[in-house]
């Protein structure tokens, strides 16, 4: 896997960066005179030329501006937003709640063919039942600190589940036999994700492959990740949501994805590592 799943937004900042700093020069100003002719302190430049500090709108106008290329801020401007929309902190995006952040997947969802994700830790979203993911969510909201529109939120996400049954979409989704064992909510609402599960692996468009905890591993439990249609990655991590869209990284995590489901068992292998779940539960 890449060093860090935010490298994609860093590689991204860097290129808008580089982008300024040769603007500069080929406007033939030092640094400081571009700080001047800008308005701010010196130090600010080379942290925006640095990568250290992503500039502003107002920033790349100013510095387009100055170096006779007003003409190239629209672009820049776009270049940047992307960069910083490849790593948002979840602070950012669930400050009103979840409600929103759930139906903002949808339109990606909705276009996406073919899914591939992996879990480690919590049943994927697409096959949660409305009370495992009224558990999930109500403790996400809990430790955020954020207002609670779990009800909301959770009927949104049951509606953007639509895709499992409804259009042309494909689903290999792999999760860790820990998944299973991990007790979100109480005893009953445990048993019945697990066995909503049971269901929907039998869907034509569901393939659900479960690792074993006696698997012999050869690459290690990762950070969840939802690959869609081989263009796109989405990395969870506790304090940010991370988008990956350069080709090479694309395929690392593909690379990943095809090592893990090699460990997977499916089928009847797979339900009966379900039902000992349950059957756990007591």
């Amino acid at each position: 896997m890449p060093s860090s799943p935010s490298s994609s937004a860093q590689a991204a900042r860097e290129a808008v960066a580089a982008r300024l700093k040769e603007m500069r020069l080929d406007a033939g100003l030092t640094g400081l005179e571009l700080a001047i002719r800008c308005g701010w302190h010196k130090a600010k430049s080379s942290r925006i030329e640095n990568a250290k500090t992503p500039p502003s709108d107002a920033d790349i106008r100013a510095w387009t501006r100055v170096c006779g290329a007003h003409d190239q801020a629209a672009d820049l401007i776009a270049a940047s937003r992307t960069a910083e929309s490849m790593y948002v902190e979840w602070k950012r995006k669930q400050r009103t709640g979840l409600r929103r952040l759930q139906e903002s997947y949808v339109p990606l969802y909705e276009r996406t063919r073919q899914f591939r994700v992996y879990s480690s830790d919590v049943i994927p979203g697409f096959l949660q039942t409305p009370g495992y993911a009224t558990a999930l969510l109500s403790a996400i909201t809990e430790f955020r600190g954020i207002p609670n529109d779990v009800a909301d939120a959770v009927e949104a996400r049951m509606a953007r589940s639509h895709v499992i049954r409804e259009g042309h979409h494909r689903f290999a989704l792999l999760i860790e036999e820990s998944v299973l064992r991990y007790r979100i909510g109480d005893r009953e609402t445990m048993a019945g994700q697990l066995g909503h599960l049971l269901t929907v692996m039998s869907l034509p468009s569901v393939s659900l492959g479960v690792i074993p905890f006696s698997s012999e591993r050869r690459i290690w439990p990762m950070e969840a990740c939802y690959i869609y249609d081989d263009q796109l990655v989405q990395v969870e991590l506790l304090t940010a949501d991370v988008t990956v869209s350069t080709p090479s990284e694309v395929g690392t995590y593909l690379k990943a994805f095809t090592k893990l489901q090699a460990f997977a068992v499916h089928g009847p292998k797979a339900r009966a590592l379900i039902t000992s779940a349950i059957d756990a539960l007591g």
